[in-house]
């Protein structure tokens, strides 16, 4: 999906702030004028996460990156891992996907792409409350039936932290689906907070099911810069879950044709989807 003109304001906005402490203004001056090159040169023909990516390149010729993701990646896993029985507990308590994917979409809420910090009270709010998040029974009983049909499911994961209730959910699939082959994919590299192979192996996702890496340290799934292998897998899944905000930047309108799951963190999907903020986002793209 190409680049919304309000996505745009978003990104300048945010790397004025990234830098806005920094004393050197001719520097920002600087710096701030190859941002808007970019946006100017790709922000009408590719989608958010990839003109970022090219912004974050930049970002790394003036300056060094001012948060330490690794850190914050490995709070928030062990954060939610200590959460784990409890979820799992809750969900076998409700027996139904429809808690599955309320849970997976409240952890959505943990993105530094899009927030500059996360409110600990808030994430523990939605989780607390996740009974009374609203989605599609419609959409959950499509689900299930091209499940109950499908040989593989690719399952692409987002950020940190909500990976470990990613990891819950798809233990449930397996449970109801005994024939469904599940892959999942992170990213390919360090993007912001989003999961990678290391986050994969860190809460124990890897021995759940085969974990792939997308081959781009890109904060959403770009089709041009997929590895061959992330490719096949795409193509050849008879049903796939996206996550978040940066996947369906990225792969909507790509046909791909995946079931987005994600939370409303911004005004442009509260008007977009008619959610509330902090709502889940749950549909199939052809049914957009």
């Amino acid at each position: 999906m190409i680049a919304n003109s309000r996505c745009i304001a978003c990104i300048l906005s945010k790397q004025e702030r990234k830098i806005r402490k920094n004393s050197d203004e001719q520097k920002k001056k600087e710096y701030i004028h190859k941002v808007l090159k970019i946006l100017y040169e790709y922000g009408t023909k590719e989608c958010a996460p990839m003109v970022e990516k090219r912004i974050k390149d930049i970002y790394k010729e003036y300056y060094e990156e001012d948060v330490d993701y690794a850190v914050l990646k490995h709070r928030y896993n062990q954060y939610m891992l200590e959460k784990e029985e409890e979820i799992r507990a809750h969900i076998q308590k409700n027996n139904d996907i429809e808690t599955c994917i309320k849970y997976v979409c409240a952890g959505n809420y943990i993105d530094f792409g899009v927030a500059n910090k996360i409110d600990d009270q808030l994430l523990q709010g939605l989780l607390d409350k996740v009974n009374e998040l609203k989605i599609s029974k419609k959409e959950v009983a499509y689900l299930e039936d091209e499940l109950a049909q499908a040989k593989t499911l690719l399952y692409i994961t987002d950020n940190c932290g909500e990976i470990v209730l990613d990891k819950i959910f798809i233990e449930e699939l397996q449970n109801k689906y005994k024939n469904l082959q599940i892959t999942a994919m992170v990213r390919g590299g360090i993007a912001s907070n989003d999961a990678t192979m290391e986050d994969a192996e860190e809460i124990g996702l890897t021995n759940v099911v085969p974990v792939i890496g997308n081959g781009a340290a890109i904060m959403g799934t770009v089709k041009e810069q997929l590895s061959e292998e992330a490719k096949e897998k795409i193509q050849n899944a008879d049903v796939i879950i996206a996550k978040g905000m940066g996947n369906f930047e990225s792969m909507y309108q790509e046909e791909m044709n995946p079931y987005y799951l994600l939370l409303c963190k911004c005004e442009l999907y509260k008007e977009t989807f008619g959610v509330e903020m902090f709502q889940p986002i749950f549909c199939k793209e052809e049914r957009l």
